[in-house]
């Protein structure tokens, strides 16, 4: 059955498809912006007049849907822009609805990007507050909701956010949106180009003491639990490859759909070995994305989106 690619494909057990795939975007304001990340070979900040004419392409090559992350015009100790009803997601949320009014939009809720300090909460002395930092959360999903935005997704790791998103938008009458919870959040050195994207590196310390230790498997499940009490509707496991047995030990303890990044560093890695001569791009692309499907993930985020879309196009 692995003699011909005809006979392999009968027996193929794992298959990706474009609506599986969500393609992550920086969005900036002013229009007409196109500017380049020189760590994401391919990757580009957008305005919001660029988002929606990409998102008019994405739909062409059946990609699933897109996660939006806010680059605000200015930043304070509150992250004041990232719970602005008119803030630069908000405005990417509605151009690219009424471009592309089937197109999937995630948004990413977290406080890093708008923040000075670049934490993804509130600080108080020398240290992030969780309980204060779950208003701003919940005033930031709002936004996103009232905007158009189909999923929310808190990337924070804040104990209680989910509960306190889920309450916000029920009591405002959104109860049909759902809240993709990055519940098992890893302080990864594989986050390092996305921070250059979204100019999101901490000021001072780190984030380990909110985000998960990546040597931790069981406490993963236990987030992943608790999430799903307080009513996340989907779960994502971030990073990907380093933490496939997490995905798939996820998988088993849940019934809700299973998401995975596969993040900035895991894209520049294979982009730099591809440039160098060192390694297919294109089939270290294909070979990376259905490892993670086959550990579980029913939709990968991946920076691949575009690329894999039109390989599976062909």
């Amino acid at each position: 059955m692995r003699r011909t690619e005809a006979l392999r494909r009968l027996a193929r057990e794992t298959r990706l498809s474009p609506e599986q795939l969500i393609a992550p975007i920086f969005c900036t304001p002013g229009k007409g912006v196109r500017d380049p990340i020189g760590s994401m070979p391919g990757v580009e900040r957008w305005s919001p007049d660029v988002c929606a004419e990409k998102a008019r392409e994405w739909v062409k090559l059946g990609i699933g849907g897109v996660l939006l992350f806010g680059i605000p015009d200015s930043k304070d100790a509150t992250g004041t822009s990232g719970t602005d009803p008119n803030g630069i997601v908000p405005a990417t949320v509605k151009a690219i609805k009424d471009a592309a009014p089937d197109l999937v939009v995630v948004t990413d809720v977290c406080l890093c990007e708008y923040t000075d300090h670049g934490h993804c909460g509130v600080i108080e002395g020398s240290e992030v507050h969780n309980d204060k930092t779950l208003p701003l959360l919940a005033k930031q999903a709002l936004a996103h909701a009232r905007a158009g935005a189909d999923i929310v997704a808190p990337s924070d790791m804040m104990d209680g956010r989910v509960g306190a998103i889920r309450d916000a938008l029920d009591e405002a009458g959104l109860t049909g949106t759902p809240i993709l919870s990055y519940a098992s959040k890893y302080a990864s050195a594989f986050y390092g180009p996305f921070r250059e994207a979204a100019g999101s590196a901490p000021r001072e310390g780190n984030r380990r003491g909110y985000q998960m230790d990546p040597a931790n498997a069981r406490e993963a499940m236990r987030e992943i639990r608790l999430d799903l009490d307080e009513g996340a509707d989907l779960i994502l496991v971030k990073p990907a490859i380093s933490y496939l047995d997490i995905l798939a030990r996820a998988r088993e303890i849940t019934e809700v759909p299973v998401w995975a990044y596969n993040v900035s560093g895991e894209y520049a890695m294979i982009k730099a070995a591809a440039a160098r001569g060192w390694l297919n791009e294109e089939a270290a692309m294909m070979e990376t994305l259905i490892s993670i499907r086959r550990a579980g993930a029913d939709a990968i985020v991946t920076y691949f989106s575009v690329d894999a879309a039109k390989v599976l196009g062909r």
